[in-house]
């Protein structure tokens, strides 16, 4: 009875699980095909993958942009199946096809604003921001997204935003020449950045952080109060002065960047003639950072 009951619950709760994901695919589509339909097609930019293939052939044939990203698409599928398996396949069409018949639906409203620059910032910003979110639920929005998922099985020290700025180049290359206009690429180039910028922001967040070796005749004092007034840890090493001969000890410690100035000031109130090396990590896996495991996105 008491298996019968936990098993219920437990069914239950992956029905509510798997409804508030399409919950959150469905709004995420549809700011997807905001950010086309109002930004980037009535503005002429087509900023790369399928939706930029799409965008361009819709000045050639008489088919709307979203009709054409899913005809796009149907090979993609057929693959994403025999790649990922069925159940990712199901939530990438059912976003797929959402973006598809939303930016149908909202091509008939004028474009949010003429300026392309503007349009160009504004589509890439909304386009990362939706493409990051579905990737976040387990689904993708098809297309590259696709490719790149299957990519970083292969290459998984490639951001993924990266790889979608590498891919998007060759199209946006493309619909300068198609539209005989190299503003045109110009701004599809400036949306493709923005894509790729906040892309990476909104999959791995802002984790820059300062990395810095203190060299110090007062290691003992620095350390007590880094450890006593702020929330990171440091590490000893043990160094010999390749001059001197002298045994020394070097701290070394990773912080977000809001931290480093409390530490300089530490450590210039401590010891003022101490020798720092300050540079910049670009990632930090560990307690109080990231889980490295977490990041196969």
């Amino acid at each position: 009875m008491y298996r019968a009951k936990k098993k219920k619950e437990k069914k239950r709760t992956g029905k509510i699980r798997e409804l508030k994901k399409y919950i959150v695919i469905t709004a995420a589509a549809f700011v997807y095909a905001a950010g086309i339909s109002l930004f980037i097609d009535p503005n002429r930019i087509a900023p790369g993958g399928v939706t930029g293939i799409s965008i361009i052939l819709s000045r050639v044939v008489p088919m709307n942009t979203g009709t054409l990203i899913l005809l796009f698409n149907i090979p993609i599928f057929v693959f994403a199946v025999w790649k990922f398996g069925f159940r990712l396949a199901v939530s990438t069409i059912y976003a797929t096809a959402l973006i598809s018949v939303f930016t149908n639906l909202l091509a008939v409203f004028p474009a949010a604003t003429g300026d392309r620059m503007l349009a160009a910032i504004a589509g890439g910003i909304l386009s990362a921001v939706s493409i990051g979110v579905i990737f976040r639920a387990g689904a993708t929005t098809g297309g590259m997204d696709i490719i790149v998922k299957a990519l970083r099985l292969r290459l998984p020290h490639l951001k993924t935003g990266n790889l979608f700025f590498a891919a998007d180049a060759v199209v946006v290359t493309v619909s300068g020449i198609v539209f005989r206009d190299i503003d045109a690429a110009l701004y599809a180039a400036v949306t493709a950045t923005c894509t790729s910028f906040v892309l990476d922001i909104v999959l791995y967040g802002r984790d820059e952080a300062k990395l810095l070796y203190i060299i110090s005749a007062r290691p003992a004092e620095i350390t007590a109060r880094i450890l006593k007034e702020l929330d990171i840890g440091l590490t000893m090493i043990e160094g010999r002065g390749a001059y001197s001969g002298d045994r020394k000890q070097v701290l070394m410690c990773a912080m977000k960047k809001t931290v480093f100035p409390r530490v300089e000031r530490i450590v210039r109130e401590e010891d003022a003639d101490s020798f720092m090396i300050v540079t910049s990590a670009s990632e930090i896996f560990g307690e109080g950072y990231k889980s490295y495991f977490s990041e196969r996105i």
